[in-house]
C-alpha cells in the first residue's frame, strides 16, 4: 500500500496543509466473468493493492486533484458544468463527484493527492479504486454520510456517463464493501452480498499480469453486451418473462439454444453456465474445497476462450503454463479480457517454482516477463491514519 507518511510530506509540499487519508482496494475476480452486466453472479475479492487519496477540505467548491502516478494536476468547480468523456484519468475522479452531487449530496471543495499501487490495465480494477478512494474522501471531508452501496453506484454511473464504459457493479461494490480474508458472492441484480471465508494459509491467490491490453477490448465489450441482450430477446419467445440471462437455467438453455444464431448462442451459453459455475464455486468455498474451486476456474477460462471469445494469446499462454506447473490447482483469465491478468490458485510451498516456470514460459513466448503478485483478500474502502 502507498505509504501515508510519504503522502503527507508530498501533500504538505503541494498544498501546505494537513490531510486525512482514504484508501480503496483493487480487486481480482475469482470466477463469474461477464455475468455482472447480465444481472448475474460474481465471486471477487479485494486485494491488498490500493489507491490512497490524501485530502483536506476547502472553503469553496473547487476540487483540485494531483496524481503522483502521472505527476499531473487537474481541477474543477462543482458549481460549473463538468466535461464528459475526455479520455483522461480525471474523468474517473470528477465523474464520481458529479454523480454524488446528482444523487443529492452537497460536497465541499477539496485539495486531493492521489497515489496508487494498483497496476493500470491489468484487469485489477484500478479505475474503481480511484473512483471509490476519491469519492470516499470527498464524502468524508464534506461531513456527508457514507452509504457504501450508494458510493459504489455513483462510481458505476461515473463510468457510464463520464468515462463511457457500460460496466457492471462488481468492481465498485467490491472496492466499497469487501472484507479482509473473505471472498464475496455478489448478486448483481439485487446487490445482495454473501461473505465467504477464504483460507489462503496453504493455497495462495497469485495474479499474473500479461502486460498487454489490446485495442479491441472496449469495442468488443460493448458488442458482447449487445449480443447478450439479443439473446434475451430471442429466448423470451420460449421462456416468457425473463429479464436477463440470469433468469435462464442451464437446463432451459439446453432446450432452446438451437433457436439462437451463432455467435449469440455461444455468448449466452458462457454467461448461463458461468452463473452456475459461480454458485458451485461459492459452495466449494463454504466447504473449504479449493481443489473444486480450481477445477471450476479452469472451466471458466475454457468458456471465456471458446464461447465468449475474450481471451487472447497472452492470457492463454499464462493459463497453459500455469496448469503445467506443479502446485497449481486452478488458473483462469480475470477481468474483461483481451489482455490484463490471470488469477491462479497455487500451493504456498510451490510459489517460487511457479514464479520461475511462468516467467520462463512467458519470456519464451513474448520476450518479456510478466508481473506476478501474491495477493491477499483485503478490506474495502476505509479511512487510514498516518503515524505521528
Amino acid at each position: 500500500m502507498t505509504n501515508p507518511d510519504q503522502l503527507r510530506q508530498a501533500f504538505n509540499a503541494l498544498y501546505g496543509n494537513e490531510p486525512r487519508f482514504f484508501r480503496a482496494p483493487g480487486r481480482v475476480n475469482l470466477i463469474g466473468e461477464h455475468t455482472d452486466y447480465n444481472d448475474g453472479l460474481v465471486l471477487p475479492m479485494a486485494i491488498d493493492l490500493s489507491t490512497v487519496t490524501a485530502g483536506a477540505a476547502r472553503d469553496d467548491r473547487t476540487v483540485r486533484v494531483y496524481s503522483l502516478n502521472v505527476t499531473e494536476q487537474f481541477e474543477f468547480n462543482l458549481d460549473l458544468p463538468g466535461m464528459r468523456r475526455r479520455g483522461i484519468w480525471p474523468d474517473y475522479a470528477e465523474g464520481v463527484a458529479r454523480m454524488l452531487e446528482a444523487d443529492g449530496v452537497r460536497l465541499r471543495g477539496a485539495d486531493l493527492l492521489v497515489s496508487s499501487d494498483v497496476p493500470v490495465g491489468a484487469g485489477l480494477s484500478s479505475s474503481a479504486a480511484l473512483e471509490i478512494s476519491v469519492g470516499f474522501a470527498l464524502l468524508s471531508l464534506s461531513g456527508a454520510e457514507v452509504d457504501r452501496t450508494a458510493l459504489a453506484l455513483a462510481g458505476q454511473k461515473a463510468e457510464h456517463e463520464y468515462v463511457g464504459a457500460r460496466v457492471g457493479i462488481m468492481d465498485q461494490l467490491t472496492a466499497t464493501t469487501a472484507r479482509r480474508h473473505h471472498a464475496m458472492l455478489i448478486d448483481c441484480r439485487t446487490l445482495a452480498t454473501t461473505y465467504l471465508p477464504l483460507d489462503t494459509s496453504g493455497v495462495a491467490v497469485v495474479v499474473c499480469d500479461s502486460g498487454v491490453k489490446h485495442d479491441l477490448a472496449a469495442s468488443e465489450y460493448n458488442t458482447r453486451r449487445a449480443e447478450c441482450e439479443l439473446g434475451v430477446e430471442l429466448l423470451r419467445q420460449f421462456i416468457p418473462g425473463i429479464r436477463a440471462l440470469r433468469d435462464v437455467s442451464v437446463d432451459d438453455f439446453s432446450k432452446y439454444e438451437t433457436h439462437l444464431p451463432d455467435p449469440v448462442r455461444r455468448r449466452c451459453r458462457h454467461v448461463i453456465t458461468e452463473n452456475q459455475r459461480t454458485l458451485d464455486a461459492a459452495a466449494a468455498l463454504r466447504s473449504g474445497n479449493l481443489e473444486e474451486l480450481g477445477r471450476l476456474m479452469v472451466g471458466s477460462h475454457l468458456s471465456l476462450r471458446h464461447d465468449y471469445e475474450v481471451s487472447c494469446f497472452e492470457l492463454d499462454t499464462l493459463v497453459s503454463a500455469a496448469l503445467l506447473t506443479d502446485g497449481v490447482i486452478g488458473a483462469r483469465m480475470t477481468g474483461g479480457g483481451f489482455g490484463g491478468s490471470t488469477v491462479n490458485l497455487v500451493r504456498r510451498d510451490a510459489i517460487e517454482g511457479f514464479r520461475n516456470a511462468i516467467s520462463r514460459e512467458y519470456q519464451s513466448a513474448k520476450g518479456v516477463s510478466p508481473a506476478i503478485y501474491v495477493v491477499e483478500a483485503g478490506q474495502g474502502a476505509e479511512e487510514i491514519v498516518a503515524s505521528e
